[in-house]
């Protein structure tokens, strides 16, 4: 990989690192749910209208924009208003990982490689851990929204590749466009017209930046550089970059929010990582081959 793309990669980890320590400065002072949808409402206009629709049925569209925006990120958002500490949602997102595995082996047919399933193992013995820490960065609730979470993100990442495009980029933002009015729905339904009433006093400083930070660093130039990695290089190049992820998380709750990290927490994110790592691995290269001179 090139230096300069290598580095554009790194600043997107950090950029989407940091982002879970600026979703929480944005649910300290307004709904979660709302939060979430004016980020893609932000996120999809103006950008839509000069990209071209992705020639793929509405059904996968409407079915990822869903999915992504409100089962991924909306649940995100409200398991930190919940009381997930912004380090250990970065971390405990990545589950994503262990879970595409085995839905990818159920739903596609896809097959579990060793290494795959020893880093499952060993990430969800992170997760398992993380059910001990007591300090109050994790609670259940929180806990249980961030695990849906990742498993919307893992179905997510199979309604792509049955929609089989090649044109990620807009795919996604044409995705993220049918999720905006769901989400208000969904927010008026659960809090009624007074949320919306209150949200121009609730309008500050930290809510202007928090929305414009998510949706223009981390969703808009964060995937179409992403996706432009993914076209230039492969997956097994590109894909251990996201190990950096729940690295500045956690390290953007402890410069922003002071988050402790104390010995139970590490160990979890070290096995939620490593195990990630493990499944990235390629024992193919590790195959002994015998030369021309022992056969």
């Amino acid at each position: 990989m090139k230096k300069s793309d290598l580095m554009l990669g790194i600043i997107v980890m950090v950029v989407w690192g940091l982002n879970f320590s600026v979703i929480k400065l944005g649910v300290n002072e307004i709904d979660p749910l709302l939060l979430t949808a004016l980020r893609f409402s932000l996120v999809a206009l103006p950008a839509i209208f000069f990209v071209k629709k992705p020639d793929v049925p509405w059904l996968y569209l409407i079915a990822y924009g869903l999915i992504f925006a409100i089962g991924v990120w909306g649940m995100a958002t409200w398991s930190i208003e919940a009381g997930l500490s912004a380090g250990m949602a970065s971390v405990l997102l990545q589950m994503n990982v262990a879970f595409g595995l085995f839905l990818g082996f159920f739903l596609l047919k896809e097959p579990l490689p060793l290494n795959k399933i020893i880093g499952s193992a060993l990430a969800l013995s992170g997760l398992l851990v993380s059910l001990t820490v007591n300090d109050g960065s994790v609670t259940k609730t929180g806990l249980m929204l961030i695990l849906l979470a990742a498993l919307s993100w893992s179905l997510a990442s199979i309604i792509i590749k049955k929609a089989g495009t090649q044109q990620i980029f807009a795919f996604s933002l044409w995705a993220m466009a049918c999720a905006p009015i769901p989400l208000f729905v969904i927010v008026y339904l659960q809090s009624g017209i007074d949320v919306f009433m209150q949200l121009p006093a609730q309008v500050n400083g930290r809510v202007v930046f928090s929305v414009l930070f998510q949706a223009y660093p981390v969703t808009l130039l964060g995937y179409w550089i992403w996706n432009r990695l993914l076209v230039s290089y492969p997956l097994t190049t590109v894909a251990p970059l996201t190990l950096l992820v729940p690295i500045f998380g956690l390290l953007g709750g402890v410069l922003f929010y002071q988050e402790h990290i104390g010995l139970i927490k590490l160990i979890a994110t070290l096995c939620v990582i490593s195990g990630i790592f493990i499944g990235f691995i390629n024992l193919n290269k590790f195959k002994y081959k015998p030369t021309s001179a022992n056969q």
